[in-house]
């Protein structure tokens, strides 16, 4: 079939599932769910066996190991999207809550309810738990969506939109409510870009390439961000051993992450001990060190001297750059400066300095000695996520069922006219 018209009258059968499924009970959408969850158990061996042709094609491609690392999926990670599945099937529904109801001096009474976003076209790369993780938030929250991963997981989400689908259609639930887009042609990501009369909202995960290609050229809303520029600062009353250990953990976690560490700003006070033994512990992991003058000045060897551009980099990779700063207000400027407005994170024992740091630091997700590795949905509390916005509307960080919400005005009457 002709791409254009193939991915119209899909997107076109996703608007008309999203009006079917306002129809939809929170005990069917939980049955769908916790049935997604019984099928990812029992096709386990199918999906991984899918996994692992495309991550074979993959390393005969060339892609990089941040790729390759998005792309694995294993028993345990499998294992973690059933959990999620079944997290999500916990949650309360959010559709058709309501609140702020007033009666006004006219006699109606005014209140909101929250309602879903519509038709959301995901454009992903890698990550094939994506397909699952925007099939059953989009679901719970009553939203049918697109989902259009890339070609280097086309038989990964194959086998996990299979799962899905074959739940909706013994639970009732129109197949057309999570629709994956099998066909990887990059034209058809502009096809989806150019669909408002259908899609509602369109999520970008991926490189930063494929994030700016989507937010230049949509016509449909966009929930995005760009970079995970993040920032670990250890204040003058920083315990020593919590600095270290979150140091190394927002940065070696995982290296091919958003929420991971890049650059790392340390107040002058704590440079000359904690810098040697960070230098060591991140040797331990084979992390390269790019340093200001003042850092490359106190350890020597080992470290490059940072330039301007390693302050804006998004490295996915094993290598941190390191600042140090005279006080929390650098910090701070420094962060609001070259940041992504990701996650960024304070270690601290002055509760001034962590008050200022959570208030003036523009990020959506702002920590007070934790790393920055939990910025992520499921750690969160929302089951799983979407994705994470840098954007301030209409959902900010990671987004999870309320993100996939909006609300709409209720009036309620008893026969009131407008005088």
């Amino acid at each position: 079939m002709e791409l254009t018209k193939y991915i119209t009258e899909t997107a076109k059968a996703a608007k008309e599932a999203f009006y079917s499924l306002t129809r939809v009970s929170s005990a069917q959408k939980n049955q769908a769910l916790m049935l997604i969850a019984d099928n990812l158990a029992a096709q386990q061996h199918l999906i991984l066996a899918a996994n692992e042709a495309d991550m074979k094609a993959a390393r005969l491609q060339g892609l990089d190991a941040a790729l390759l690392d998005r792309l694995h999926l294993s028993n345990r990670s499998i294992d973690a999207m059933i959990e999620g599945v079944h997290k999500v099937a916990a949650l309360p529904d959010p559709v058709g809550e309501m609140d702020d109801f007033r009666t006004l001096h006219s006699g109606i009474t005014v209140g909101k309810m929250r309602v879903p976003l519509g038709v959301i076209g995901m454009i992903y790369e890698s990550r094939p738990n994506v397909t699952l993780d925007a099939a059953i938030l989009c679901l719970k929250a009553g939203n049918s969506c697109l989902l259009r991963g890339g070609s280097e997981a086309i038989n990964s989400n194959k086998a996990i939109a299979a799962v899905i689908n074959s739940a909706l259609i013994e639970t009732g639930i129109p197949q057309a409510a999570v629709n994956l887009i099998t066909e990887t042609d990059r034209a058809g990501v502009d096809v989806l870009l150019n669909l408002p009369e259908y899609i509602d909202v369109i999520i970008p995960r991926g490189g930063k390439g494929l994030v700016q290609r989507v937010k230049e050229k949509s016509r449909v809303p966009v929930i995005k961000h760009l970079d995970g520029i993040c920032h670990v600062y250890i204040d003058a009353s920083a315990s020593a051993e919590m600095a270290v250990d979150i140091a190394i953990n927002a940065k070696t976690s995982r290296y091919g992450t958003c929420n991971t560490m890049e650059t790392l700003l340390i107040h002058t006070s704590q440079a000359e001990k904690l810098l040697p033994l960070l230098q060591q512990k991140y040797a331990e992991k084979n992390v390269e060190l790019r340093g200001c003058a003042q850092t490359v000045q106190i350890l020597k060897d080992n470290v490059l001297p940072a330039t301007e551009e390693d302050w804006s980099t998004e490295y996915l990779a094993p290598i941190l750059s390191i600042k140090v700063v005279a006080n929390i207000e650098d910090a701070i400027e420094h962060i609001n400066h070259f940041g992504s407005h990701h996650t960024d994170s304070i270690v601290t024992n002055d509760l001034l300095h962590a008050q200022l740091f959570l208030r003036a630091v523009d990020s959506a997700s702002v920590m007070l000695n934790a790393s920055t590795r939990f910025a992520d949905g499921y750690e969160y509390g929302l089951g799983a996520e979407i994705g994470i916005s840098t954007d301030k509307i209409h959902v900010r960080g990671p987004v999870g069922l309320q993100g996939l919400t909006s609300q709409k005005w209720i009036v309620l009457g008893h026969g009131e006219v407008r005088i």
